[in-house]
């Protein structure tokens, strides 16, 4: 059971240090308790977001892991459903946080347009009381419900073995103690996901890290209904760093307080995506803690609902499925620390692991190959 490395956890953090290293020529091996993975990388929008990454590391990792995506996505036989990111204005100030926006680094390639343009640009976008949207190119989408076993699969045709089901129960130096017998690698790499208390739970403790938890929606539209990238309101200008840490995004946020009472006492901010049958992912809500109940809101997901149909404006709709998801929180965008020599516990505490992992699984295997 030798391997050059030992990736304990197949979530798309897990996959993206399994990739990272599979492209250096090492043996990979991953271990993962369960037989397929149901946390939160398939419970999640498959949305690959650029705009609106906090400045600095955390939107270069999203460009870089944008390309990654791009570039994995036809070779692993998954398929990008749409590409770019629509951002709806319906208050003068978000309208001047989003044109702020294009005019930094992290504006690159990003247009403005009136509602007067939406009109004709993205027409499903152009409701009563929309100022106009920012357009963002940057961005793709894939179903996430089915890319992450893709990704498995294509990764272990490249040589990756995977031992699902199997559970981590110790971890030493170069070795994992599991429930089939001992793994050992001179480096370990531990992506336990929203799993907080399984594996060196001081660190998450120390970090301040909580679970953040989900509200999300498949959504019928009528027949034939199509838009045209993905969509986000007003309100994630106030939940996404790249937006929320410019200068004019404290104005948006006085007015959201007056406006938007219970939206953001309940975390609300709108993703909507479409899938290749046409429903629509909606979401989504966000509650904190230590332990998270298993119980959905139907008070909240009629907020999500009415933000969405202001969005959209829609005839009729319809919803098919309802699920909450959940990840690590904290302060940090993501982290990596070594917990003993060769391991290193590797977490994105942010939301954005489908929009980061693979440069963060890139910045780990420097950082262990520059310490050698």
């Amino acid at each position: 059971m030798n391997s050059d490395v030992i990736v304990v956890g197949s979530g798309i953090v897990g996959m993206a240090c399994a990739w990272a290293a599979c492209q250096q020529g090492l043996r990979v091996t991953v271990i993962d308790r369960d037989p397929v993975c149901v946390g939160a990388s398939i419970r999640n929008f498959g949305f690959v977001t650029v705009t609106g990454q906090g400045s600095g590391t955390t939107w270069r990792r999203a460009r870089r892991s944008r390309d990654v995506w791009a570039e994995l996505a036809p070779r692993a036989g998954i398929e990008v459903l749409h590409t770019g990111l629509w951002v709806q204005a319906r208050r003068p100030q978000a309208q001047i946080v989003l044109q702020e926006l294009c005019e930094r680094e992290q504006g690159q390639q990003l247009q403005w347009h009136e509602a007067s343009a939406l009109r004709e640009l993205a027409p499903a976008l152009a409701q009563p009381g929309v100022l106009g949207a920012l357009y963002s190119p940057h961005e793709i989408r894939i179903e996430a419900r089915q890319a992450v076993e893709q990704l498995r699969q294509w990764l272990a045709s490249q040589g990756v073995k995977f031992h699902m089901g199997v559970s981590a129960q110790h971890i030493a130096a170069g070795e994992v103690h599991t429930t089939i017998g001992l793994f050992e690698a001179p480096r370990i790499a531990l992506c336990p996901g929203a799993q907080l208390r399984d594996l060196f739970p001081h660190v998450f403790k120390q970090r301040a890290v909580r679970l953040c938890q989900l509200q999300m929606l498949r959504v019928e539209p009528p027949p034939g209904y199509r838009l045209p990238a993905a969509v986000m309101s007003d309100l994630s200008l106030v939940r996404y760093r790249g937006y929320s840490e410019l200068p004019s995004a404290q104005a948006l946020a006085q007015r959201l307080e007056q406006e938007a009472v219970a939206e953001l006492a309940e975390g609300i901010h709108l993703i909507i995506v479409q899938s290749a049958d046409g429903s629509l992912v909606v979401g989504d809500s966000h509650h904190y803690g230590d332990a998270m109940p298993p119980f959905a809101s139907a008070r909240v997901e009629q907020l999500i609902l009415d933000e969405m149909q202001r969005m959209l404006g829609l005839s009729h709709y319809a919803v098919s499925e309802r699920w909450t998801g959940i990840y690590p929180s904290g302060a940090e965008d993501a982290f990596i620390e070594s917990v003993l020599p060769g391991v290193e516990l590797v977490s994105v505490t942010s939301g954005t692991g489908m929009s980061t992992a693979f440069a963060l699984a890139e910045d780990w295997l420097e950082s262990w190959r520059s310490s050698e």
